[in-house]
């Protein structure tokens, strides 16, 4: 008898990390279900993974559209074997956000954060059922980046839709724990891919990461138990103090009256 393959889904799999998700997935032993916008593309890609015995099914269109979100959460629903989700499809609206048309910042939205949400809730009630599976959803360290100083921060609905994503995983993580479904969110620093052709180029003097090398790590993450997978990261105790910090300011921010400083009038 046949040994069923394992499914996995990759948003945001025509270029980037998706395409080598999508690549090292089919050389582990995953059927496909890749979705993208640019359907040549795909095609492109499933005519090189299906000789590697891998089964590549291709739904090609935009996440911002509500059927055809709706649509891919039909197609996971139908899948008594889809073990795998990445959520890697990014939007990058840059800039200031006095200066950020509203409908671009709410596609921004609906395609980091409605979209990652819709299929998480429909992909993974499965895997707890079978007891195992994965989810991977690409944030970046941009998550972090809110209160560090830097020359130029005019990104704050990306920032702020990558940091939702890193909250969401974590909660997720300890709703999850003992149903042996791991979640991840994996925040790499600039990847070589096309995401930055349209905002200008990569930011000169950085450090560039290769695609294949950030899914080398975001799958020993997943190994390792890691719930924030930061590639770059050698030294983890930086990871823990950020943890221990949160912890001591929910710890602190929980007394039974409000501050003294705001007890009485400040002087005018």
């Amino acid at each position: 008898m046949v040994e069923k393959r394992l499914g996995a889904m990759v948003t945001g799999a025509s270029s980037g990390l998706g395409m080598a998700f999508a690549e090292r997935l089919a050389a582990d032993g995953y059927d496909l279900i890749l979705t993208a916008r640019r359907r040549e593309r795909l095609e492109a890609l499933a005519a090189r993974l299906r000789p590697q015995g891998a089964t590549v099914e291709i739904l090609a269109g935009d996440l911002s559209d509500r059927d055809f979100l709706a649509s891919l959460e039909g197609r996971i629903a139908s899948d008594d074997g889809l073990a795998f989700l990445v959520n890697d499809a990014g939007l990058g609206a840059y800039g200031p956000f006095l200066e950020l048309d509203p409908d671009l910042a709410e596609k921004q939205i609906a395609v980091h954060l409605t979209a990652s949400i819709r299929l998480a809730r429909a992909a993974l009630p499965g895997m707890v059922a079978r007891g195992k599976g994965a989810m991977v959803n690409v944030a970046s360290t941009f998550a972090f980046s809110s209160g560090v100083r830097m020359p130029a921060r005019k990104r704050a609905s990306y920032v702020a839709s990558k940091a939702h994503l890193v909250a969401f995983t974590e909660l997720l993580s300890h709703e999850l724990d003992g149903t042996g479904v791991a979640v991840q969110a994996l925040c790499p620093g600039v990847v070589r891919t096309e995401f930055h052709d349209g905002l200008g180029g990569r930011p000169p003097g950085v450090a560039v990461l290769e695609p294949a090398d950030v899914v080398t790590a975001s799958l020993a993450g997943l190994a390792l138990g890691e719930v924030i997978c930061i590639p770059q990261l050698e030294d983890l105790s930086a990871l823990q103090r950020y943890f221990d910090t949160r912890n001591a300011l929910w710890d602190s921010a929980r007394g039974e009256t409000i501050a003294g400083r705001y007890k009485s009038e400040p002087s005018r």
